[in-house]
């Protein structure tokens, strides 16, 4: 509990009582020891208990391996953090695992660290490291991230927060990007563009809701190119070429930027719609199967 002699802000109180109608228990409320953040350690009904509506799905091999840690050890031993949603449920940004263990074991409740700041939980999302994302999951994570941050500017009437301000929480400009093609097809691969995108997928100095706009521009032009990419793929295979790295190997190819630049002056645009004419004009029957594993030595992949 807190200090006798330090009074807990009335937002902190009332979240406390809020606990408790909704069938949990404040077992502690405290200042965290670095900046003095107001913290509830509480135990919440675990059906109120849902992951954020932004990021990946549940690994059911992760539930499982999780599930016989817990057996094994016979104890639950790391809390969640969570924060209360607008609709009354509570928000775990990096327990959902954890959650969906406990509850795969039978249990009813859920130890948590409950934090009166909802805006924290982007931040953790960030910083999650419960398990390795891979480039699909995190992008997915990021444009369910970009649109909730959107949703909330809309709602409360904001037009001032801009995408540069959220580059940590999104980590990567072409996230967002890759994320909207992951969502619209489940074949696409964002793995061969990462090392172009990098470089020229930039966080946009717009308000949310323009640069949104062009996130979605943005995805289309590099759609255009994965169609043509896609289609150079299909004719490899008809001359019996499938090595793995296949995709890879015709974009490092067609890239309109050197493999060991860092920096580049070239726009998103001009550089997708270069590689785009470059992958029209790409000539399938050039390529040797033992070029493949060269190129990709030399490129690093």
């Amino acid at each position: 509990m807190p200090h006798s002699d330090v009074s807990v802000p009335d937002d902190v109180k009332a979240l406390a009582e809020q606990v408790e109608k909704d069938g949990g228990e404040v077992l502690a409320i405290y200042q965290e020891p670095f900046a003095g953040e107001w913290q509830l350690f509480v135990m919440l009904p675990l059906e109120k208990v849902n992951p954020t509506p932004y990021q990946r799905d549940l690994s059911n091999n992760h539930v499982d391996r999780l599930t016989e840690v817990i057996r094994t050890i016979g104890r639950f031993l790391d809390p969640i953090i969570a924060v209360r949603s607008p609709t009354g449920e509570y928000w775990t940004p990096n327990g959902n695992h954890r959650r969906a263990a406990l509850k795969a074991l039978g249990k009813k409740m859920i130890p948590a660290i409950l934090l009166p700041d909802q805006t924290v939980a982007f931040q953790i999302l960030a910083l999650n490291t419960e398990k390795a994302h891979n480039l699909k999951e995190k992008s997915l994570e990021v444009i369910r991230m970009y649109r909730g941050m959107l949703e909330e500017t809309i709602s409360e009437g904001t037009s001032d927060l801009r995408e540069i301000d959220l580059a940590f929480q999104f980590e990567e400009a072409y996230y967002a990007t890759l994320g909207l093609l992951y969502e619209e097809s489940k074949t696409f691969s964002g793995g061969p563009y990462t090392s172009l995108l990098k470089k020229v997928d930039r966080f946009l100095e717009l308000s949310l809701k323009e640069a949104y706009e062009v996130r979605k521009e943005r995805a289309q032009k590099l759609k255009q190119a994965d169609e043509v990419l896609t289609e150079i793929v299909r004719k490899l295979k008809e001359r019996g070429i499938t090595h793995p790295y296949v995709k890879h190997f015709v974009v490092s190819q067609c890239s309109p930027l050197p493999p060991r630049v860092r920096r580049v002056e070239m726009e998103y645009d001009e550089a997708i719609e270069s590689l785009t004419k470059r992958l029209k004009e790409f000539d399938v029957e050039t390529v040797r199967p033992e070029d493949i594993g060269r190129v990709m030595v030399e490129h690093e992949v």
